[in-house]
């Protein structure tokens, strides 16, 4: 099977019996799960937990039915998941607690942890350190379990971006002051922390979509969409497809495909599923550019917020620390 194989399957809404079929299909077609785990693995499932919003208003995180249908796939085939970030906002326990998945993951035996322990990891001859967390590292397999999204630094995030979220707390604002002004740059830093990482599938939550001003404040956009592969270019390009939208015009499919990582040719990608649809979505709406990189100031201030969002869900009560973090969020960028 071709590495640029990408599994699209067609999923109308988030009902978990239909997504848990619609996924268990994706891995058949991709050569089984046993291609990608074996009994007793742990395997971290890495959701784009970026911030606390709710998914029954908002599509700014992986949707539960996403996360509980693979861990419960997982579960079933003897491997030990569990399911960790490192958001930019607050922590992986209080994003997952919005999400109303804390109890179905612990009735499934699914912890959540925080992609902390630091460690320095060279991604290359003459490339930057970057610490990554070692809850990642340890990993004995990845999944990655984005969000299909506008994003109003880099247009789109479909694949890629997601394994961003593995460099530790507000490091990762440290980088956008760092490599932000030129966008070749940016993307060549994320593609290599994709490679770093390694996960061995992606698997897009593209069911609703996040359209306008992501990566928080955009608005949904029914698609109906899973989207999975082992090469995340591939799944991007196809993810492109899907809106008809001009692969160039997305700096991290230009990166890749610059840079020689992936397939980004839509003639060699083998699409199996529900195939792509004759008539792509006419009307998704693209963001407001702004700039990649942080200034000085804004990284002080991302800083300073999360230090308060932090010390706000250590004290409050769940329905107090979402609000707190709302009115937080609705200042941020």
């Amino acid at each position: 099977m071709s590495e640029a194989t990408v599994a699209l399957m067609h999923c109308e809404d988030y009902d978990l019996a239909r997504v848990t079929e619609a996924v268990a299909r994706q891995f058949d077609l991709l050569g089984g799960i046993e291609r990608f785990v074996k009994p007793g693995d742990g395997v971290l499932l890495k959701p784009n937990f970026i911030a606390p919003r709710s998914h029954r208003r908002f599509p700014t995180q992986t949707h539960p039915a996403v996360i509980l249908a693979v861990a419960t796939l997982l579960k079933d085939h003897g491997a030990k998941p569990f399911v960790a970030d490192s958001p930019a906002w607050t922590n992986a326990r209080t994003c997952a607690r919005t999400l109303e998945l804390t109890k179905p993951l612990a009735k499934l035996g699914v912890p959540i942890r925080e992609l902390h322990d630091p460690r320095s990891c060279r991604l290359g001859p003459e490339k930057p350190r970057v610490k990554l967390s070692g809850v990642a590292l340890d990993a004995d397999v990845v999944i990655n379990l984005p969000k299909f999204k506008a994003h109003q630094q880099l247009v789109t995030t479909f694949a890629i971006k997601n394994m961003f979220g593995c460099v530790c707390g507000k490091r990762k604002a440290l980088w956008h002051f760092r490599k932000g002004d030129d966008t070749t740059a940016f993307c060549t830093l994320l593609i290599d922390i994709y490679r770093r990482i390694g996960p061995a599938l992606t698997i897009i939550d593209g069911i609703v979509a996040m359209e306008g001003q992501g990566p928080i404040n955009g608005s949904s956009k029914p698609l109906g969409w899973l989207i999975a592969g082992v090469d995340p270019i591939a799944c991007e390009r196809v993810c492109c497809q899907l809106i008809d939208l001009e692969p160039d015009e997305v700096p991290i499919v230009r990166t890749a495909r610059e840079i020689g990582f992936g397939c980004a040719d839509i003639d060699r990608i083998d699409v199996l599923g529900d195939g792509l649809p004759e008539i792509p979505c006419p009307d998704f709406v693209m963001p407001e550019m702004t700039a990649i990189k942080f200034s000085f100031r804004q990284v002080c201030r991302s800083i300073s917020r999360q230090i308060v969002l932090l010390a706000q869900a250590r004290r409050s009560k769940p329905s107090q620390t979402t609000t707190a973090h709302q009115r937080e969020l609705s200042q941020s960028r």
